[in-house]
């Protein structure tokens, strides 16, 4: 009830003429949109995890409000710089995508190059050189595909009881239990594929099919050096896709991921998003130490010149998400009328 208000006030705003007001203001001058996305469908993945996966033809119908807007849609760096510099374009954005993932070389960047607009990657890469789906994902997925059933207990995959996957709290808790089973044991990518195997076998999934497709997997290296030749920005997003707590870990995600990108692609990459959007005080001396520019996390608004360049904000782009509710943020009305939560949503406090 509260959205279907939400969005017939922001019908009745754009009506009085409010959007046009702010996007061709001062203000929003003074503001970078930095746009964050995960994955596009390649089938039902947009069902599975609405809030990560948007559907080609969405992500179609956002670029194309883009360019009928004239927006200024800037590389990554440039923006960050001219940011800071005072001297962005009126209706600045900026496009990023986390992970990597293959339906971005498959469905997004496709899109992306016909519009004629850049683009920043943030690469993990640990599964960049393992060419199968990512183990907790490709987990998550196969059990929401029998969503509904119990099925008997896989006592082989470790999982002594029946899988109850009548409800996504229900699922995740299978799902839990098969990557802290994979943590205990310390299995590498090879025996972890081996489960996620089983799993399918147990739950009458063809997993072959879905690894043919590339189904949530990343890019590869040699995919990531094709569309690095094609301008494509890939910068951090730690090599393993976490963000340690102690500082020689951390700065070792980073170093590992850091030299994997220039191996591949040839250029250094400065820039890093947070996994998850989660990050700690900490983290900001520690990323300084690694040479690190900017940093984005998953924290809705308008980034400004006094924007703290290691927390960077960007509007996390998803499948429940109107066009109205899409172009209120290009016009930086939406961050005016935002309901905000706590700045902190994604902080992680230092442990002891």
């Amino acid at each position: 009830m509260l959205r279907v208000i939400k969005r017939t006030a922001l019908h009745m705003i754009k009506a009085a003429g409010v959007f046009g007001l702010v996007r061709d203001s001062e203000w929003r001058q003074r503001r970078l949109l930095i746009l964050c996305y995960h994955g596009i469908s390649q089938q039902d993945e947009h069902l599975w995890r609405p809030a990560l996966y948007l559907e080609p033809k969405r992500l179609e119908q956002r670029l194309k409000m883009l360019k009928d807007g004239g927006y200024a849609v800037l590389p990554f760096g440039e923006a960050v710089h001219r940011l800071y510099e005072n001297d962005l374009p009126p209706r600045s954005v900026a496009i990023t995508f986390d992970d990597g993932t293959y339906d971005f070389y498959k469905h997004g960047y496709p899109l992306l190059k016909s519009y004629g607009f850049p683009v920043t990657v943030y690469q993990t890469t640990y599964y960049t050189d393992y060419s199968r789906p990512i183990f907790n994902l490709i987990c998550s997925y196969m059990l929401w595909k029998r969503r509904g059933s119990i099925v008997d207990a896989g006592k082989e995959l470790g999982l002594d009881s029946p899988l109850d996957l009548t409800t996504s709290h229900s699922r995740f808790l299978v799902e839990r239990q098969l990557v802290q089973n994979a943590l205990r044991d310390n299995l590498d990518g090879k025996k972890k594929d081996e489960i996620a195997a089983g799993l399918a076998k147990l739950l009458n999934i063809d997993y072959c099919e879905l690894v043919s497709r590339r189904m949530l997997q990343l890019m590869n290296p040699t995919e990531v050096a094709e569309l690095a030749t094609q301008g494509v920005d890939f910068e951090l997003h730690t090599h393993r896709h976490r963000t340690p707590q102690d500082e020689l870990l951390f700065r070792k995600e980073i170093s590992d991921n850091r030299k994997r990108i220039q191996e591949i692609t040839g250029s250094i990459a400065l820039h890093f998003c947070y996994p998850s959007g989660v990050y700690a005080v900490p983290f900001l001396d520690w990323l300084k130490a690694e040479r690190v520019i900017s940093a984005t996390t998953c924290d809705a608004g308008l980034a400004t010149a006094q924007t703290e360049k290691l927390l960077l904000p960007r509007v996390v782009d998803v499948s429940g998400r109107t066009p109205i509710e899409f172009e209120s943020w290009l016009t930086g009305a939406g961050s005016l009328l935002a309901f905000r939560r706590k700045a902190a949503q994604k902080y992680a406090p230092p442990t002891d």
